[in-house]
């Protein structure tokens, strides 16, 4: 589910219909009667419920648009939020470009830790989470030998994120990397399911166990 007021622009829609409604209720309720404004008023909400559901639960299934290649080049987008410094993660990326001349980019959303900061699009501390835990894989793919750079998504949405990296970002596959399925908030919400419907590309899922790999335990 997304923010379906992600814009300056849709915030400044949102409140003149409001304020129109609003108005309408008041003009119905001082010409006709406080009971013909009250019904305006629950049919309003009504309407207005359903079209922020419907925003939310974002557009109809559709295909991806991907950029075109020019050169022979092996590229790969990778996804990842928390678990984007996982060592498993890095040895299927390993596993991916070995004895290839690839690029890689990697794309961490910034997603908010509560429904509050979502739909108040308060992201900063999110953004900053983000920027930290790429700059650690970039790190680490640097240190293995793969060439790799990165950016931080789009905080709504990690299917909207990976949709804007493919159209300037010629991948031949994408790889996304989660928690264990009892864990995984993306799983729960079908990010990898739906990645796999509207991309036309292969997607690759990794599951990376964060807290079997800090016990030592083999990724």
């Amino acid at each position: 589910m997304h923010n379906p007021l992600r814009s300056e622009a849709e915030m400044f829609r949102f409140t003149m219909i409001i304020g129109g409604a609003l108005g309408a209720v008041i003009a119905l309720a001082l010409l006709v009667s406080s009971t013909a404004g009250a019904i305006l008023l629950a049919a309003e909400i009504g309407v207005g419920i359903g079209i922020l559901w419907r925003g939310s639960r974002g557009s109809l299934p559709h295909t991806a648009e991907v950029a075109r290649k020019g050169d022979d080049t092996f590229r790969v987008l990778v996804v990842a939020n928390q678990t984007v410094a996982g060592r498993a993660l890095l040895a299927e990326i390993q596993n991916r470009c070995k004895g290839r001349r690839s690029e890689i980019l990697v794309v961490v959303p910034a997603l908010t830790s509560s429904q509050l900061e979502h739909w108040t699009s308060d992201v900063d501390a999110a953004l900053d989470e983000a920027r930290g835990r790429l700059d650690a894989s970039l790190a680490a793919m640097a240190a293995a030998g793969i060439k790799a750079r990165g950016d931080v998504g789009d905080h709504h949405e990690p299917n909207a994120a990976i949709e804007d990296a493919l159209r300037v970002f010629a991948a031949d596959e994408v790889v996304i990397s989660t928690h264990p399925p009892h864990r995984s908030k993306w799983l729960e919400r079908g990010v990898v399911e739906r990645a796999r419907k509207e991309i036309p590309l292969p997607v690759t899922h990794v599951v990376v166990d964060l807290e079997a790999e800090a016990a030592g335990a083999p990724a």
